[in-house]
């Protein structure tokens, strides 16, 4: 476990991550919150335990496939910003840990939440739905994750799933070289496939099977498999069928035991083949119709899995088939040449064109049709924004954010990132500028109000009162001055009161004033001045004006009209 360098000093992993608090260990890592100190955000950081770090194919495992892991960006994904090793102080001494930075969750994992209460079924039916979108994301991408599990799954305080530890499963089974060390690292082997059980290849059916085995835990209360050690657990999983899960819960349908055990068969090629067809049929069973599964094509009715809601075992199939051929074995001759070169130019033309076909097709067709591309939304309005996602199909999640180069109220970010590919409904987090952390007031340079407001609000900072001032120069809503004056190093948020021009003039009284003097004061108060002379009264010394048109608070521009005696 990292402890601080000093007494009082806070540790930092690769010089720039700083450790917070404790959040939760498991078999594998020991998890804080911590901050990523040049971005400013939240990130969980996830430290390998000591006796993985001891192995250098694993750290270079690790590092490659958090690498894969940080290109996938999809919300029902825990997206991983950053991994490498730190040499970092534990009980025993110095140690070079590996870690993995990922983006921190607010809720809590799968297994606490479901040890704390029972869930329903339409809720396990959510959870798993939510799931398989994320596997199925992912195993688009090429990526298995390998340890489907209730501990790396996440459920956000506002229900979202979000699950965990792609690609760490892959780092820690191919540097252990038994079954005992990599189920003591993964902590269970309740999920395992019979594939991982018996040590061969995985592919993303394996990933299926384990989701089958967390809908059947969250469905029936528990794993359909147990033991006393990890090897009998695996030992069921290759040889035992699981009991159905409505035998455990009366209340499970009929339907969600068919998906549930078909999602579980031991042949991989007899289980669901996709993510998407798995959650295809979890939808129709949840609705309360029985799925058609792909098992139940193919009209030979020796290869069906169900029968009247049982499922038939691969030994059952291979006596059926036995007895049908007449109890005897049948040997079939080598087939001719001319077959043999037949074929292989079938799958050579087979082959010819699906390759024609991948390098011709549209990137738009090997999508869903309800599939949605991520738009370039940066430094774009955020009400324009959302209205874009919106029409798109999509639910924007804005997250406010300081930032130095754009303006408050724009978008700086989408998560996914442009050009991710999100199904209709999905969520998708854009994150709004509040401009930056701190700023300078700027300059008035003889602008409109409304062309100050935008400045001051791109910045991050709010417009608060506006006073009047009459000016005699100053075009009306000219802004005249600010507080914090022009050139003020303030926060973000900071409330700014803008004086600007009123648009009139004090005219004064000047009756009886001479002319010369007269003239003096109203010349430089933007005016429409008129000199009348009136030679009907007694000129008297510096012709006295008589008349005056307007005085007091008038627009700039007005008329005014000076009546002077001159004789």
């Amino acid at each position: 476990m990292p402890e601080p360098t000093e007494a009082g000093e806070q540790r930092i992993l690769a010089g720039r991550y700083a450790i917070g608090e404790f959040v939760g260990q498991g078999g594998m890592a020991t998890v804080y919150r911590g901050t990523d100190t040049k971005l400013g955000r939240q990130v969980a950081i996830k430290v390998m335990k000591a006796n993985l770090a001891d192995d250098a194919d694993f750290r270079e495992r690790f590092r490659q496939e958090a690498q894969s892991a940080s290109r996938m960006a999809h919300p029902t994904i825990v997206r991983v910003f950053d991994a490498g090793d730190d040499l970092i102080r534990t009980a025993d001494g110095p140690q070079r840990l590996p870690f993995i930075v990922m983006e921190y969750v607010e809720g809590t994992n799968l297994r606490q939440l479901a040890s704390e209460q029972r869930l329903s079924q339409s809720e396990a039916c959510r959870i798993t739905d939510s799931v398989l979108t994320a596997l199925e994301y992912s195993h688009r991408a090429g990526i298995v994750h390998r340890d489907i599990k209730p501990a790396n799954i996440m459920i956000t305080t506002d229900g979202q799933v979000k699950v965990m530890d792609f690609g760490i499963a892959r780092a820690v089974s191919e540097t252990s070289s038994t079954l005992q060390q990599t189920t003591a690292i993964l902590g269970t082997a309740a999920y395992f496939s019979p594939e991982q059980a018996k040590g061969d290849t995985v592919d993303a059916r394996t990933d299926l099977y384990s989701t089958g085995v967390l809908l059947y835990e969250l469905l029936a209360g528990a794993v359909p498999f147990q033991g006393d050690t990890a090897v009998s657990v695996a030992y069921q999983h290759v040889s035992e069928r699981p009991t159905p899960p409505s035998e455990r819960d009366s209340e499970v349908t009929a339907e969600l035991d068919r998906v549930v055990l078909h999602a579980m068969q031991k042949d991989r090629a007899r289980r669901f083949q996709s993510a998407s067809e798995f959650r295809d049929a979890l939808r129709l069973a949840a609705e309360g119709t029985m799925p058609k599964l792909a098992a139940d094509h193919g009209g030979d009715g020796d290869t069906v899995l169900f029968s009247g809601g049982e499922e038939v075992s691969e030994s059952d199939l291979a006596l059926r088939q036995l007895a049908e051929s007449g109890g005897g074995s049948r040997t079939q001759s080598r087939p001719p040449v001319m077959w043999t070169w037949a074929a292989i130019l079938t799958v050579g033309a087979v082959i010819v064109a699906v390759v024609f076909w991948l390098v011709t097709l549209s990137p738009y067709q090997v999508f869903p049709e309800d599939s949605r591309e991520v738009p370039d939304l940066a430094g774009i309005e955020r009400e324009a924004a959302v209205e874009t996602l919106e029409g798109m199909g999509l639910v924007p999640i804005p997250v406010e954010r300081a930032n130095e180069d754009v303006a408050a109220e724009h978008i700086i970010e989408t998560d996914p990132e442009v050009g991710a590919n999100l199904s209709e409904g999905d969520t998708i987090t854009i994150y709004v500028s509040t401009g930056p952390a701190t700023a300078e007031i700027p300059e008035t340079e003889s602008m409109s109000v409304e062309d100050y407001t935008t400045e001051i609000e791109g910045l991050g900072l709010v417009v608060g009162q506006v006073n009047t001032e009459n000016d005699p120069v100053a075009p009306k809503g000219r802004v005249m001055s600010v507080s914090p004056e022009v050139g003020t190093s303030v926060e973000s948020d900071t409330v700014v009161t803008l004086t600007v021009s009123s648009g009139n003039v004090q005219v004064p009284d000047v009756k009886g004033q001479s002319l010369t003097a007269a003239q003096s004061q109203l010349e430089s108060l933007s005016l429409d001045l008129k000199i009348v002379p009136n030679d009907e009264c007694d000129q008297a010394n510096n012709l006295p004006i008589v008349e005056q048109s307007a005085v007091g608070d008038q627009p700039q521009g007005t008329e005014v009209s000076l009546t002077y005696c001159s004789g």
